[in-house]
C-alpha cells in the first residue's frame, strides 16, 4: 500500500518522503516515485521511536520546506493465535508499531503542518478495527486504536486546519496478508486466502492502487470538508455487520 501511495501521490504533483525501517531497502519506493514524474526521499526510520519519528518530519522540513500530508501507514499484522495464547512480546510489537507509531507521526508531523497553514493526515486503520476479529486480537485492539486517535486528532486540530482521516482496508493484495495466510494455513495457505475472499461480498481482495486512491482524495483539497472519517474499502466486507 505504502509502494501503491508513492506512486499515486508523485503522480499527482507532491514530493514524497518515504519512511521505513533502516534495514529497508525503499530503493523501489524511491523509484515508483520518480517513474511516476514526482521527486522523492527515502528516511530510515523505527517508528516506535521518538526521535526518528521527529528526524523523518525533520528530514522533510530541511529537504522541502513544509509537510502537507501524513499518511500513517506503517504497520504489522502480528501472530495468530487466540487470545489466552498470544504471546505477550508479539502483542507489544503489535500495539508498539501500530498504535504508538501513529500516534507519533500525529505527534509531530501535525506542529509542521500548522506552521506551515495546515495539512492532512490520513492513517491506515482496518475493517479489524470496527469490529471483532479471531486470532488477531492484537491488531484488531491496534486498528480500534488508531480508529480513536484519528477522531480524537480531528477534534483536537480541526481550528488549525488539519484534517485527520482514516482508510479502513479489508484484504489487500499485500505481504502481509501472504503472511497471515501462511501462518494459518501453512502449505493449505491459498485455502486461507480462498475462504477469506469468498466472505468479501466483491469476492476478492483489495488492490493496493484502489487504497492509494481513497488516501490520495482524502489527502486533496477535494475533501476539504472531510475530517475525523473512518472509510472503508473493503468490496463491501463490512456492510451486513
Amino acid at each position: 500500500i505504502g509502494l501503491a501511495a508513492c506512486e499515486r501521490f508523485a503522480s499527482e504533483g507532491a514530493t514524497v518522503v518515504a519512511v521505513d525501517l533502516a534495514t529497508t531497502d525503499l530503493g523501489a519506493a524511491v523509484a515508483a516515485a520518480e517513474s511516476a514524474g514526482g521527486e522523492a526521499l527515502a528516511v530510515g526510520a523505527d517508528v516506535t521511536k521518538s526521535d526518528e519519528v521527529a528526524g523523518y518530519v525533520q528530514a522533510a522540513m530541511d529537504n522541502f520546506g513544509r509537510v502537507d500530508v501524513l499518511f500513517n501507514n506503517a504497520g504489522i499484522e502480528g501472530t495468530y493465535f487466540p487470545m489466552v495464547d498470544y504471546p505477550e512480546e508479539d502483542f507489544d510489537q503489535v500495539i508498539a508499531v501500530n498504535v504508538r507509531g501513529v500516534w507519533l507521526g500525529i505527534k509531530y508531523a501535525a506542529p509542521a503542518m500548522i506552521a506551515g497553514g495546515g495539512g492532512a493526515i490520513v492513517n491506515t486503520a482496518s475493517v479489524a478495527g470496527l469490529f471483532g476479529s479471531r486470532g488477531i486480537s492484537p491488531y484488531s485492539a491496534s486498528k480500534h486504536a488508531v480508529a480513536g486517535l484519528t477522531k480524537s486528532a480531528a477534534l483536537e486540530l480541526a481550528t488549525s486546519g488539519v484534517r485527520v482521516n482514516a482508510v479502513c482496508p479489508s484484504p489487500i493484495e499485500t505481504r502481509m496478508m501472504r503472511s497471515l495466510e501462511t501462518f494459518i494455513g501453512g502449505e493449505n495457505a491459498d485455502d486461507v486466502r480462498k475462504g477469506m475472499a469468498e466472505r468479501i461480498p466483491a469476492q476478492r481482495y483489495g488492490e493496493p492502487h484502489e487504497v492509494a486512491a481513497l488516501v490520495a482524495f482524502l489527502a486533496s483539497d477535494d475533501a476539504s470538508y472531510i475530517t475525523g472519517g473512518l472509510y472503508p474499502i473493503d468490496g463491501g466486507f463490512s456492510a451486513g455487520r
